[in-house]
């Protein structure tokens, strides 16, 4: 396929004027590598890089282990999707973003393998979005959208077949595949059957005053340490006795980069998910 066709295609699925997003303030926006309209708006082509795409790999974090994975296929006229165009790192906090490896970049160039990225665009309420993706394989069925967030919205409330936090908690590691965290701050019960569910970044006052005022009392989410950024939140979170369930920032968005594999395969493209590491740290 033509990679402007491809690039075309996907503008048309998941990016609308409402939408955006800022990398600036994580990323050298002055590097050659990037497209004018990423340095613009944040969000899409990357790095335009092949004219054909053949096979399209997808990530959520562009990490040295990802990029050098597909620079082992020996892939050309390829593409790399991926949630984030920058690579998550809890532990360099507040520097929580790392940019990519220029080195890398440039054997990406020089093989014909461009980037794509849909950050706030993938986190918007929707077929392939972060929080359904999550909330599917957690066994919960999206029911209504929430969470404002540059223009999209990123949380789902949805029904669960978990009557209690324990439950829900034993399926969401049988999901990610490893330990979760519980911030047991509420019954444990899970109220009316419904659970909030916000991938990645969702342990956040805002997004909890909205759960709160909704009656629920679980969210699942990814990041969920006890820091200086979500003080504030634990501290409401207990109050208004809401449980919250972390399964890492990286672990809690695969799903919808899974996901993603099957969308480019209906566009009749090779495709492939490459695992990566979680960071137990983000608990």
């Amino acid at each position: 396929m033509k990679s402007a066709k491809l690039y075309q295609q996907l503008e048309k699925d998941f990016i609308t004027p409402k939408l955006s997003d800022d990398w600036a303030r994580h990323m050298d926006f002055s590097a050659d590598f990037f497209s004018g309209n990423f340095k613009k708006r944040s969000m899409g082509l990357v790095c335009d890089f092949a004219i054909e795409i053949t096979k399209v790999y997808t990530a959520v974090f562009p990490s040295k282990k990802i990029m050098q994975k597909i620079l082992d296929d020996r892939a050309q006229d390829t593409m790399l999707f991926v949630h984030h165009p920058a690579i998550w790192d809890i532990r360099k906090a507040p520097e929580i973003f790392q940019p990519m490896d220029r080195k890398l970049l440039q054997k990406f160039k020089d093989h014909r393998i461009s980037i794509y990225n849909l950050h706030t665009p993938l986190d918007n309420f929707g077929e392939y979005s972060t929080s359904v993706a999550l909330a599917k394989a957690l066994d919960i069925k999206p029911k209504k959208s929430f969470a404002p967030y540059f223009g999209a919205l990123a949380g789902v409330f949805g029904k669960t077949t978990s009557a209690t936090i324990q439950n829900l908690k034993k399926t969401f590691q049988e999901a990610v595949g490893h330990e979760v965290s519980l911030y047991n701050y509420g019954d444990d019960k899970i109220k009316n059957e419904t659970v909030a569910v916000v991938a990645g970044g969702g342990n956040d006052i805002e997004i909890l005053e909205e759960i709160s005022k909704a009656g629920i009392n679980t969210l699942a989410t990814g990041v969920t340490l006890k820091n200086d950024h979500s003080e504030k939140a634990h501290e409401f979170a207990e109050k208004h006795k809401i449980n919250i369930l972390g399964g890492t920032h990286y672990s809690t968005e695969k799903f919808a980069c899974i996901s993603m594999v099957d969308y480019f395969e209906k566009l009749g493209l090779l495709a492939e998910f490459i695992e990566d590491e979680p960071m137990m740290e983000d608990l």
